[in-house]
Parts: C-alpha cells; structure tokens; sequence
C-alpha cells in the first residue's frame, strides 16, 4: 500500500493538566481530557507506544496522544475517524478505520490505516467489507476481526448503537405488560434475541504489508472479543458472545483454523464465564467466573501446564473488567454498582501444603483471595459508562475514563499514594 504523508499537527505545549488527590483514597488523580466527544480504548485495547511514553484515544477533531510524563496532550492526527483500534507492540504506529460513505457497521466501505505517531505519515492497509477489527498480532503483521456474513434482523441492528455525545450504548424494550425495561434487563433481552437469530459470522485476519485477506473460522455462532496472545503472533482468543449462561464463551485457535479450543467449560446451570483477557506474558488467560448463588472468582487457566487458580471476589469486589498488572503482580478493577470504586487488588494464594490433595495432584483448581487498594471514589459514576481501566507500561498509572463529574472524561491515577 502507498504510504499517504501528512503534516504532523504541532501544537504550543499544552499547560499541565488539572491534578488533585481524591479525599477518599488519597492517591492522586489528573484529569487527562475533558473534550466532549472524547474516547478511551476498550480495556483489552492497547492504547500505549512500546516504549509505554506516549498513550493514544480520540476526540471528533481526530486522533490525539497523552504524555505519560505530565499527561500533556496533543492532536497527532486530523481526521474524522470512524474508530481508533490500538497502537501496535512493535512500533509507534496506531491503527483506525474511517467510514467514508457513513455506511451503518456491518456494510461496506470500512478502510482500515495506520499513522506513524512520530512522522504523522499514514498508510491505507486494506478496504475491508464490514465488520470490526480488534486485535493486532504480537509481530505486528496481521490484524484480526470479527463480521457478519448476512445482516440481522433489524430490529436487532437497532439496538446498542452509542451516543456519540456520552459514550454509552444505548438499549431500550419492554417487559410482557408493556413497562420499559431498565438498561441492564433491556441489554439482556437484546443479547438472548442476538444470539438466537444465528446469524452467520466470521473471524478474519488482514496482513499488515499487502492488505490480503482471509478467514481464520467461520460459524452461526455469534463470534466477538477476537484476541491476540500478546506473545505468539499465530495465537487468538475470541469469544462465543451471547447470554453468559448460555454460552460456553472463552476459546483460543490458530490463525490458521488449527487447534480451536474450549478453555472453560461451564459444569453447572447458571454459570456464567466472560471478559476475558490475556495476561502480559501471555501465557495465562483471565476471566470473571461466577457460579450460581453468588460465588464469583476471578479465574485463570494457564496454557502451558493446564494449570488453574481461581480468586475468590468478595463483596465490593466486583468490577465490570479486570485487568493485570504489567509485572503481572496484582491486578485492578472497575467496580460496579455494588462497589463503585478504581482498585489494586493484590493476590493472596492459599498455598497450604497441609491443603493439598496429594491423590489429585497438580489437576486440582488452586484458590486464593484478593487484598483491596482502593484507587477512585467512583460514588457519582453512572455505569452504563464502561471506565475501562489500563495500566500503564510501567505499572505507574491506570487510566480510565468516567462522567463523575457529569459528562465523559479520560483520567489517569496514581497506583502509590504520594509520600
């Protein structure tokens, strides 16, 4: 593909952002961007160079970039972006996708580029015929996504489009006497209607240098979360999407189609696995696991021994995403509405060798607790807003994103209390 060259918007040095110390926790907090219209990647998205110095998201005016320095921002790149996707593992290179036509998702005339963040030269990779890209490899040669190969029905497409003003998407019914359903009971009645449609999907890889495509698998199966190991270029994740209890919803396989396999299988009615993620070496994978009568466990699967640990989530434990610390030490999370709360939790195993089984051996599921550091007072948050928290490269921040204060904005807080 021809590389497109464009001049690279700079700016006067912006003024250091507003920073305060939230009263309930006392780590200290900056306000990255307030602009309406400003996005922050999803948390299983990376939005950071490789050198972890810089951290990409995007406001209407187009792509812009965070020094992790001083939080001091500035527009990279002008354009009206359809979605910005990541930043890649090897190179300061972020990759979107614009909708020139302003065709629905799902149809054609998607293209997907990437921009250089030190030249602002950008580069047209491939048109692509619908769908979403959401994954880049771990060598920085292919892009993997997910689309239907025939389009729902359309009272089905209607429903979780986002307010391009708040954010959040937005899902609305009644229940059998005609009362509106809350969010939450609307989105639920939205998935199982999605998911019994059967649409026919496919998950596809895009090479980074030519543009060509192909298909990695296909099925009626509704497919999403496609996921890269952040460490072997030829493994994915992606996900059966759908009512969690329905649906046996974490996999892996190569990128050739080779070795689809299942890395949970529910054992009982009820319960529910999802938001999974890889852990930063890429060995293990993560996800929230709840079983029926409230036990919930944040649950890992190593695959290169088989081998599980599962962490109890206590009361005011939950989060609507976990996350893993880069040194892979501790983890954080969201919160949710029954603990609306930015945390460090910090493992505890329960490695008792007087608790072992020694007839079962290593096939055993190994538990342990978690140890809660609360980060932000998110009181005032409204969780139809995802904060989608990331840890910096060095550990040192997460960034998030919450309309506390009354509409959407990116923030980052300090993991250490300030000395």
């Amino acid at each position: 593909m021809i590389g497109l060259a464009l001049p690279l918007l700079v700016a006067a040095q912006a003024p250091s952002p507003a920073s305060w110390t939230d009263p309930t926790t006392g780590h200290r907090i900056v306000r990255v961007d307030d602009r309406p219209g400003n996005y922050g990647l999803y948390f299983n998205y990376n939005p950071f160079t490789p050198d972890g110095k810089r951290m990409v998201y995007l406001t209407p005016e187009g792509i812009r970039v965070a020094d992790t320095s001083d939080w001091t921002t500035r527009l990279v790149l002008k354009e009206k972006v359809d979605r910005l996707l990541f930043v890649g593992h090897r190179a300061n290179v972020a990759y979107y996708t614009t909708n020139p036509t302003g065709s629905s998702e799902g149809e054609p005339s998607f293209i997907v580029w990437s921009v250089d963040l030190d030249s602002g030269k950008r580069r047209r990779i491939a048109d692509m015929p619908g769908g979403r890209i959401e994954s880049i490899n771990a060598d920085d040669t292919l892009l993997a996504g997910h689309r239907e190969l025939a389009p729902p029905p359309p009272a089905i497409a209607a429903q979780g489009k986002r307010d391009p003003k708040t954010g959040s998407p937005s899902y609305s019914g009644t229940d059998d006497q005609g009362r509106p359903l809350s969010f939450a009971a609307a989105k639920e009645k939205w998935m199982e209607a999605r998911l019994a449609a059967g649409v026919p999907m496919e998950i596809f890889a895009i090479d980074i240098a030519t543009g060509q495509q192909r298909r990695i698998t296909a099925s009626k199966d509704w497919l999403n979360h496609v996921q890269f190991s952040p460490t072997d270029p030829d493994l994915l994740m992606y996900c059966h999407e759908g009512p969690w209890q329905q649906v046996d919803r974490i996999w892996t396989i190569r990128t050739d189609g080779s070795a689809k396999t299942k890395v949970h299988q529910r054992i009982l009615q009820g319960e529910i696995a999802g938001h999974e993620y890889w852990a930063p070496d890429g060995r293990t994978i993560w996800y929230d696991l709840i079983m029926p009568q409230g036990m919930r466990w944040l649950a890992g699967h190593d695959l290169a021994n088989g081998a599980r640990r599962w962490y109890a989530i206590r009361p005011g434990q939950g989060s609507y995403h976990f996350a893993s610390s880069p040194d892979g030490r501790s983890f954080s999370g969201d919160g949710a509405n029954d603990g609306k709360y930015i945390s460090l939790f910090h493992p505890r195993p329960d490695d008792n060798p007087r608790a072992r089984n020694t007839l079962y051996g290593d096939t055993l599921i190994a538990t342990g607790t978690l140890e809660t550091e609360r980060l932000v007072d998110l009181a005032k948050h409204d969780y139809t807003l995802e904060p989608n928290q990331h840890f910096t490269p060095d550990g040192k921040w997460l960034v998030y994103r919450s309309n506390i204060a009354g509409s959407p904005a990116i923030y980052a807080v300090e993991t250490a209390k300030p000395r």
